[in-house]
């Protein structure tokens, strides 16, 4: 295993009436959990086969007796602030630790494959910063092998300018990208696979 290369995974507490608020508006709160607990197990699928360290990041509190296994995940809190705080602290603290490849991911795609992680890190090989876009504008994955603050600050979370704005600074700084496949996000009923819904 490669201990230079990490893969950080935020995900909500799976709780009733705090997780797919959007999707629970059409779907009811008690459908969006099951959806999202579907989203976990899918994002514990992809991941667990993949030869790098992986730390869970959980919104309220650690579990250590969740799906995620604790011999193959690390887990801590979030750190506070909106998620551009989170996630910037969430890599400076991967930095600090010597990592030197950091990938983050969250829980809502269902269509990311292990293959995708992987190409995220064979990308950063090469590239300064690898993103993964999301169809609604915002972006399911977000790679670097140092820090880069400006690419969490003064952007429009939960909104289609995030990708957009992302690139617009990852050019301004000069830095080297790659992209990813476009992929979709489960926030409403219409990104839902019909099975989702029966």
């Amino acid at each position: 295993m490669n201990d230079k290369k990490l893969l950080m995974l935020f995900v909500r507490n799976p709780e009733l009436g705090k997780v797919k608020t959007r999707l629970a508006a059409s779907v009811g709160p008690e459908k969006a959990l099951e959806v999202y607990l579907q989203l976990l197990q899918h994002t514990r699928k992809v991941t667990s086969e993949i030869p790098v360290e992986k730390l869970v990041y959980y919104s309220d509190t650690v579990d250590t007796n969740d799906l995620w296994p604790n011999e193959e995940y690390q887990k801590r809190v979030q750190p506070p602030g909106d998620l551009g705080e989170k996630m910037e602290a969430a890599f400076a603290a991967a930095f600090e630790e010597g990592h030197t490849a950091v990938v983050i991911i969250g829980s809502d795609c269902l269509q990311l494959t292990p293959e995708i992680v992987l190409q995220a890190y064979h990308k950063l090989e090469q590239h300064d910063v690898v993103i993964g876009p999301a169809l609604d504008g915002g972006y399911y994955l977000l790679g670097m092998k140092r820090l880069h603050p400006g690419l969490f600050r003064n952007k429009r979370w939960s909104t289609e300018h995030v990708f957009p704005d992302t690139l617009q600074d990852v050019e301004r700084l000069q830095l080297s990208h790659a992209l990813l496949p476009r992929l979709s996000d489960v926030d409403y009923v219409e990104d839902l696979d019909t099975r989702f819904l029966d």
